[in-house]
């Protein structure tokens, strides 16, 4: 196993972890977790680019993890009422929406492989950056004020990537009928 597959599985480890600690109200050291997976998600794809390390399995369980994270820590934290849940809802929406158009271009298409887009990129920055503010802001107080803006951007971030990837599949499964 290289060394971004490595930090892939310890961000998929990291995850339960992030929720036990919120639910139990251990609110520093769930910063500590999610900062640690968070900085683990940006470096996992930079070492695999520099080292020449890209694997079919990495990037299969990148998507995985990321989803797994966002999806766990938005869900908790709208559930102990830290975040609004019509923020959870927006997130997880959009990562169903990818999921199944994922699985219905593989079953329409065979193996399909799907890149994230500069938009999409972005979007995961905003929702991990989302949710690293409310965990400090949690523990230092210093982002409140900021917060609600927070919200109201990412969400717009995660609608519009979320009709890119939408666009995109329709045009990828309609390029079909064309030819």
């Amino acid at each position: 196993m290289n060394l971004p597959n490595l930090l892939t599985l310890i961000r998929i480890i990291l995850t339960p972890l992030l929720v036990i600690l919120l639910i139990n109200s251990k609110f520093v050291e769930a910063l500590i977790v999610f900062t640690i997976a968070g900085i683990s998600d940006g470096l996992d794809g930079l070492l695999a680019r520099l080292m020449r390390q890209k694997t079919r399995i990495g990037a299969i369980l990148d998507p995985i993890a990321d989803k797994l994270l966002l999806t766990s820590a938005y869900v908790t934290l709208a559930a102990i009422g830290f975040l609004p849940g019509w923020l959870a809802v927006t997130v997880i929406s959009r990562d169903m929406i990818i999921v199944f158009g994922v699985l219905i271009l593989f079953l329409f298409q065979g193996g399909v492989e799907i890149h994230p887009s500069v938009l999409g990129k972005i979007t995961t920055v905003a929702q991990l950056g989302t949710i690293f503010m409310v965990l400090a802001d949690h523990n230092l107080g210093l982002f409140s004020r900021i917060l609600p803006f927070l919200y109201m951007t990412t969400a717009l971030i995660t609608v519009i990537s979320g009709l890119h990837y939408m666009y995109l599949g329709t045009q990828f499964l309609g390029s079909d009928e064309n030819s």
